[in-house]
């Protein structure tokens, strides 16, 4: 084996040990299991007590037969058994029950060892830092992580670096009022972290309702204390959200909090999020009183549970109508998500029409049931 291909192979690992942050005595530990498997594979000595040893200092590749010191008459099994005369030869001073580590001539394969083990140790490598990708991602689930973006692809997917790692934001998962620029700064959350047979899959959001959670969490400190509780969210990306908040404790301005002195908590949401408008509702027990508060900033006059529970029917006034349902159904969309409802809106005029046409319908029906004289 070559000295110094040998010595500059140790080096490699020191090399690699400061960079990555990999151990060099397990890459030399692995390098050597490795070998020690290609050794019995190549010789068929699978029998053999052997041992595959790399020299800490030099970096050469030593081969060596592990026996036992036994007498003639306790001789059970050669491959891991030496009688004293013959350990005798090979060491003056042998005895009894020693554990002799023997050489063994294999130059074709200490000389092609090194080569070897540059290819586990680059295997090593990879794995290792696929784990440490995994593992830096996987304890950031469900949270926020600030990143550069480095590069923008044809199909305008973004590459955001987060220490040195690299992680794409697909354009499934980008806000519409966002504007990516390279070299800007940027704010994602992520969703999960998976771990496959090659790079760890990272899916990472501009989108996900999980951002505004954690944006909340981050400007408001009674959330994160646990004063306040967020309790839902609901979101169209780029638009418009909202926020229902509630407070254990009744003294506590659930709203106010979340909007801070001159609304500068709210303010610095928006502004993350790039003008997305946020409603602020405090949530409550009541369904009815939930689905009232959600539909804000629309004043409802009543709300109604059908038979289904999951369906509200909600009754407003002709001039709040088109606040309650919103710029293309907007309004009425967020409020039956942040409240997992059914909401149907009718204004009072509507409603009333509707009552009377039912009443009509059933008077109708009750006539011609109704049994005709002398019959």
């Amino acid at each position: 084996m070559n000295k110094k291909d040998a010595k500059i192979f140790l080096d490699a690992l020191t090399e690699l040990e400061k960079e990555k942050g990999i151990s060099k005595e397990s890459l030399l530990e692995t390098v050597e299991q490795a070998l020690l498997a290609a050794y019995k594979k190549h010789y068929g000595d699978e029998e053999n007590n052997v041992k595959v040893i790399i020299n800490r200092d030099t970096g050469n590749v030593e081969v060596f037969e592990v026996k036992t010191v036994v007498t003639q008459e306790d001789l059970y099994d050669p491959a891991v058994e030496i009688i004293l005369e013959d350990a005798l030869e090979l060491k003056k001073r042998a005895k009894l029950g020693d554990v002799m580590e023997i050489p063994v001539k294999c130059e074709e394969f200490r000389r092609n060892a090194i080569q070897n083990g540059k290819q586990i140790v680059i295997q090593k490598v990879r794995e290792a830092e696929r784990q440490n990708v995994y593992d830096k991602f996987k304890c950031r689930e469900d949270d926020i992580i600030n990143g550069i973006i480095r590069r923008i692809d044809d199909r305008r997917n973004i590459f955001i670096e987060f220490d040195g790692i690299e992680a794409m934001l697909p354009i499934t998962e980008q806000s519409p009022a966002d504007l990516y620029r390279i070299g800007d700064r940027l704010k994602v959350y992520v969703v999960e972290v998976e771990k496959t047979s090659r790079f760890p899959k990272i899916l990472i959001s501009r989108k996900h309702d999980g951002l505004l959670r954690k944006l909340f969490e981050l400007e408001v400190p009674e959330i994160e204390e646990g004063t306040i509780e967020l309790k839902a969210v609901s979101r169209e990306a780029g638009s418009r959200a909202k926020v229902a908040v509630y407070s254990p404790n009744p003294e506590v301005d659930t709203v106010g909090a979340c909007i801070g002195q001159r609304g500068l908590r709210i303010k610095n949401v928006v502004n993350e999020l790039n003008g997305e408008k946020i409603d602020i509702v405090e949530w409550k027990e009541a369904k009815e009183e939930f689905v009232s508060a959600a539909l804000s900033p629309a004043r409802v006059t009543s709300v109604e549970l059908l038979e289904d529970e999951v369906t509200a029917r909600v009754i407003v006034d002709n001039s709040q109508l088109s606040l309650a349902i919103g710029k293309n159904g907007q309004n009425a969309r967020l409020a039956a998500k942040l409240t997992g409802m059914r909401v149907d809106i009718k204004t009072i005029e509507a409603a009333a029409a509707e009552a009377e046409a039912m009443e009509a319908e059933a008077e109708a029906a009750e006539a011609v049931e109704a049994p005709v004289d002398g019959e």
